[in-house]
């Protein structure tokens, strides 16, 4: 008698293949013993899946954004949930979740939720009163019913139990190993003779610091200034490096894979995470991107955001700005390239890589799943 492998079905919104988080969870799914089938969308400039272990499914839409985006995409996803043989749904962010809920309770399979955020009080539902009062009625009418939740670290756990009496689990944005053929400067085009600042990230969008960075470039020298990955504010990052004449200063780079994306944040000097305080999704997140920093070896610039400052100042892997004024930014980057602090943090790094590793918080991750299972 054969007997059927069990079946995790994943969703998320966004085109997959730079979300480094939904990717660890289809990997730990696997490792639960579960064939997993990952749904999202496709976009016109997203890139070729990679060879992955499982199965990955992007669904076409004719609108991109907007209310429209949103519904026709739930409502895609509702049929294919509902026609999906499935032992488990899994439902990444608040976007995802009215469709699982709906298939999980009608047809009594089990539901996680990942919330990557807080999703209501992302800037541009804050800009739009409207909009944001769907989505809270939405999560104050759903999230209380759920039985499994995650999400990235206590700060927000904390505020959805406090709001919601729902138990949240916490699994951090830590990398899974990655094994790469390591490049050279020359290898990558960047300049032997020069300091590299990176800033990385799939959402770099408005209240990053990334305008107020690049800016501060003017003022910044022999140094290169690397923005890898995506966002709302790209365009203008473009127009203000060509308007203060910062070609040779700065570079974008569009979203790349991780295996490429490790080896230029290997030859970095200096990370940024400057997001501002303007939000309650900013001010208590951890972005994936301290992790990557760490890994690699690289020390942090970085706002006193509470989970941030918490890892920074424990480890001493960093500094702290205290304005996003362009020179003060400057200036905090100049003294710490002259200073023997740079050393000091880059040494300290391999001590918070070693501690903050993937292996110890995957085992969280395989125990709450292992609890659905039963």
């Amino acid at each position: 008698m054969v007997i059927r492998k069990k079946i995790a079905v994943v969703s998320v919104i966004n085109d997959l293949v730079t979300d480094n988080r939904v990717n660890k969870t289809c990997q730990v799914l696997m490792e639960s013993g579960y064939e997993v089938v990952l749904i999202g969308r496709e976009l016109p400039g997203s890139m070729a899946l990679p060879h992955w272990p499982f199965k990955a499914i992007r669904m076409k839409l004719f609108f991109i954004k907007g209310p429209a985006f949103y519904f026709f995409f739930n409502l895609r996803l509702f049929f294919k949930l509902w026609s999906a043989k499935a032992d488990l749904l899994f439902a990444n962010d608040l976007d995802t979740l009215w469709p699982n809920y709906l298939v999980s309770k009608w047809k009594k399979i089990p539901l996680v939720y990942d919330s990557h955020e807080l999703f209501c009080d992302v800037p541009e539902l804050l800009h739009s009163p409207f909009k944001r009062k769907i989505w809270q009625r939405l999560e104050r009418r759903i999230v209380p019913k759920l039985k499994t939740c995650i999400t990235v670290n206590h700060s927000i756990a904390r505020i959805f139990e406090e709001k919601y009496k729902t138990k949240f689990n916490v699994i951090r944005n830590i990398p899974a190993p990655v094994e790469v053929k390591p490049l050279t400067k020359k290898e990558l085009n960047l300049p032997e003779d020069k300091k590299i600042i990176m800033l990385q990230g799939a959402g770099i969008n408005i209240d990053r610091g990334a305008e107020e960075l690049v800016d501060a470039m003017q003022y910044v020298e022999n140094t290169l200034l690397l923005i890898i990955g995506g966002g709302d504010v790209w365009p203008l990052l473009e127009e203000r490096a060509r308007r203060n004449n910062l070609e040779g200063k700065v570079r974008l780079i569009k979203k790349i894979p991780k295996a490429e994306l490790i080896n230029y944040t290997l030859h970095a000097d200096l990370g940024i995470s400057i997001d501002k305080n303007t939000n309650p999704n900013y001010y208590n997140s951890l972005p994936n991107k301290i992790f990557d920093y760490l890994q690699a070896g690289v020390p942090i610039l970085a706002t006193r955001l509470p989970e941030i400052e918490r890892i920074i100042s424990y480890y001493q892997v960093g500094i702290f700005i205290d304005s996003h004024d362009p020179k003060h930014i400057a200036e905090t980057i100049n003294r710490l390239f002259s200073s023997a602090l740079l050393n000091e943090f880059k040494n300290n790094t391999s001590i918070a890589a070693k501690e903050l590793n993937w292996s110890s918080e995957k085992q969280k991750y395989l125990e709450i799943l292992n609890q659905v299972s039963h």
